[in-house]
């Protein structure tokens, strides 16, 4: 007849003492009938020498949601998007920074921000230019002694047409405008953001570098490529604290589509394709760039966010009645 298995357990409450399992073995496990006395020890683990969990004090609410003290670099910052986001990163409490191309328009934004008590300076700067990308990282580096807390890669211009239409020249230009002059600003302001000890990094992409849309064959494909930089740098800087997000508007309230826009049949179609059935307005993109921007945001890195009224996840839906 089988014998019965009988278990003793012995524990102890001293850090180091051992758990012991006891068993009578059974008949079927030994060979020559006999029983034999089987002991397992364990002791307590200790947490492997690699893991560490830093456990931060609960920061206020008022620094969670505030930039005071940080400075900012916002490319093409005088119009549209661009000044919105200016306006909004300065509103949080940053020392911001931008340039355009254009002198005057420059000149004037300064002269109405400074009237405003905003703290923003400003450079004449062609992104697009590779010895100016390095002058204004230059002015920069003076500027704010060397560190960056912010960088937003806003620039970007579009040239709608086939594909197979498009000239190298224009190629070339959109290629230097939108992916090139990204590239290159942030290799040029990866150490200032590294010595920041917290660098945040938004690049303005496009719902062309996730869904196809007419005449943006080559558009989409540059913001295709913003938005895996973003992915990367993400991962390859986080080591350097450094957190890399994307913005991806659909059709927002500028200048640069006041033309496209103008007419009714085509802005009806956008209207369809876009279940808030409206546009957007440059201060609904601003308010998601600055809290990528603020250390709320503090676990979010390489995401690539949509601000397009949903057309983006607009499978096939009738319109509202």
């Amino acid at each position: 007849m089988a014998q019965a298995l009988f278990f003793s357990l012995e524990l102890s409450l001293s850090a180091s003492s051992t758990f012991s399992i006891c068993s009578s073995t059974p008949h079927f496990l030994s060979k020559n009938s006999t029983f034999n006395h089987l002991t397992l020890s364990f002791k307590p683990l200790k947490p492997p020498k690699h893991l560490h969990f830093h456990l931060k004090p609960i920061s206020s609410h008022s620094n969670r949601w505030s930039l005071r003290g940080t400075t900012a670099l916002v490319t093409g910052g005088t119009r549209g998007i661009g000044r919105a986001i200016v306006e909004e990163l300065v509103g949080f409490g940053a020392k911001v920074h931008t340039c355009s191309r254009n002198e005057t328009e420059l000149s004037e934004c300064l002269e109405n921000w400074v009237g405003s008590g905003f703290e923003v300076t400003g450079s004449v700067c062609d992104v697009s230019v590779r010895a100016q990308r390095e002058r204004l990282i230059g002015t920069l580096s003076s500027l704010f002694d060397n560190k960056l807390d912010i960088l937003i890669n806003n620039v970007g211009t579009n040239i709608r047409k086939p594909m197979v239409d498009f000239t190298a020249e224009e190629l070339s230009t959109l290629l230097a405008t939108n992916f090139e002059s990204v590239f290159h600003l942030c290799q040029l302001a990866y150490p200032l953001l590294k010595a920041s000890g917290a660098g945040r990094v938004v690049f303005t992409s496009s719902v062309s570098g996730f869904v196809s849309l007419k005449n943006m064959s080559v558009q989409g494909s540059t913001k295709g490529a913003i938005n895996q930089l973003t992915r990367n740098l993400a991962c390859e800087w986080a080591k350097d604290n450094i957190r890399c997000n994307a913005i991806a508007p659909w059709y927002i309230k500028t200048s640069m589509v006041e033309q496209v826009l103008s007419n009714k049949e085509y802005l009806e179609e956008v209207y369809s394709r876009t279940p808030l059935r409206r546009l957007g307005d440059p201060t609904e993109v601003s308010s998601l760039v600055a809290f990528l921007c603020l250390p709320a945001s503090s676990y979010i890195t390489g995401q690539i966010i949509c601000v397009d009224g949903g057309m983006s996840v607009n499978g096939f839906y009738p319109r509202h009645d």
